[in-house]
């Protein structure tokens, strides 16, 4: 099952052409080597990291809007979205 996906996968999958500055391929080099896979897995796995997180914010800013827009719905929301807020980093 997993051969199949995989090859799967290899066969949709496009070449593309991205310009970074060096010193990011640097870090990326590096980053890559420490995780032991190849900079294009690396690249891969960071570009469906951002996806989700960019997905995420866009569905909590439909929602909080949503929510300013019909506040009598939920009268705990500010509660809701304290709990909910991850702290920075």
């Amino acid at each position: 099952m997993l051969v199949s996906q995989l090859s799967s996968t290899l066969h949709r999958m496009e070449t593309i052409q991205v310009v970074l500055g060096s010193a990011l391929v640097r870090a990326a080099d590096g980053a890559a080597r420490r995780a032991r896979v190849n900079r294009s897995a690396l690249v891969r796995e960071a570009l469906r990291e951002y996806l989700k997180r960019l997905e995420t914010r866009e569905l909590e800013a439909r929602d909080r809007r949503g929510y300013e827009e019909r506040p009598d719905v939920s009268t705990g929301a500010a509660d809701w979205e304290r709990v909910a807020a991850w702290p920075e980093r």
